[in-house]
């Protein structure tokens, strides 16, 4: 009876415990090496996309500091400070893969030495204007929050996207406020860009800045005029003053000042005027422009963005209206993805 008992216990350690322990110990071995492999994975994953961090460098024009920003977070950045939080999404979206765009055609460009190498400045007139958070903290106060989720849902909802012509990312301008039409490229800068034509553009002048009066005296639109152009022949300013040509949305193409035959745009420039579509009186010893619009009027008009929004156009249908023939395309379609790691 013992010698049956013990070869009972015998079999049942053979065919139950040892198994089970042979299992538990391997399963928990294998469980851990997963593990291990899952964390090590995890790991290269993090370390990876540390590594791909798509990062441009920036010129702060104030402190001469060159920040180094991660892309789609600069892009934020200059979306707070380049269009009021306060329009319509569809509006934002626009501006944000406008101002992605502007971004990487100046990377691809390679900067100028004046950039002291970075890929570009804060200063408008080089670049887009940025804000980081700190100052939009103190620009917006308790609106902070509920506008930086704005600007981010804008940013990430539109992220990667650029505008491209013929494969190319395109000079993609922008202004404040139109004269109720924009500029052609060959208005503005004499130079025939086929996605920068004038197109109509409603609800422009609702903006506050659409109509603007700047008061120069006679005596300082001399002193400016032949400063730039000492060799300015002029006896009798406003007898000597005519508007040669206007374009068709009422910009002044050519102006005649004295021996000078000059554009609206070095006008606008010269008298840091708010607009080339201005009309000139004469009030005592003052002149007096009067302008439409904001800006230099090519490209994608803000306000008009933003009416368009509100009459339910979406971000695409904005873009493609304001640059003519543009397709919108992801940055890693382009042939040279200027964001890819290297």
């Amino acid at each position: 009876m013992k010698k049956v008992g013990a070869l009972f216990l015998m079999v049942f350690f053979a065919i139950i415990v040892l198994p089970a322990f042979i299992t538990s110990f391997v399963g928990d071995s294998q469980i851990n090496q997963q593990e291990d492999i899952g964390k090590n994975i995890n790991n290269k994953v993090e370390s990876d996309n540390k590594e791909n961090i798509k990062v441009i460098k920036v010129l702060n024009a104030q402190t001469g500091e060159i920040m180094e920003l991660e892309f789609e977070e600069y892009i934020k950045g200059v979306l707070a400070a380049e269009m009021p939080a306060s329009f319509e999404i569809e509006a934002l979206k626009a501006q944000a893969v406008a101002a992605r765009t502007y971004a990487i055609k100046k990377m691809n460009q390679k900067g100028s030495e004046d950039l002291k190498g970075a890929d570009i400045s804060t200063d408008p007139s080089r670049g887009q204007a940025y804000l980081s958070k700190e100052e939009l903290k103190k620009k917006w106060g308790e609106n902070f929050y509920t506008y930086y989720d704005k600007i981010a849902r804008a940013v990430e909802e539109t992220k990667n996207q650029i505008m491209t012509y013929e494969e190319e990312p395109i000079e993609a301008v922008f202004h404040s406020t139109s004269a109720g039409i924009t500029q052609s490229a060959k208005d503005v800068w004499e130079v025939d860009v086929p996605y920068l034509k004038s197109v109509e553009s409603t609800g422009d002048e609702e903006a506050p800045s659409f109509e603007y009066e700047t008061v120069l005296s006679k005596q300082e639109v001399y002193r400016l005029l032949k400063d730039k152009y000492p060799d300015l022949v002029i006896q009798d300013l406003m007898q000597q003053i005519q508007i040669i040509e206007r374009n068709s949305g009422g910009y002044i193409k050519k102006i005649q000042i004295g021996n000078k035959l000059l554009s609206g745009e070095e006008i606008r420039k010269l008298f840091n005027l708010r607009s080339s579509c201005f009309a000139i009186k004469e009030e005592g010893d003052n002149l007096i422009f009067t302008t439409k619009g904001y800006g230099h009027g090519a490209g994608m008009s803000q306000y008009g963005a933003n009416s368009m929004a509100k009459q339910g156009k979406d971000y695409q249908e904005i873009l493609t209206h304001y640059y003519q023939g543009v397709q919108i395309k992801e940055i890693n379609e382009i042939e040279e993805n200027i964001l890819k790691s290297e």
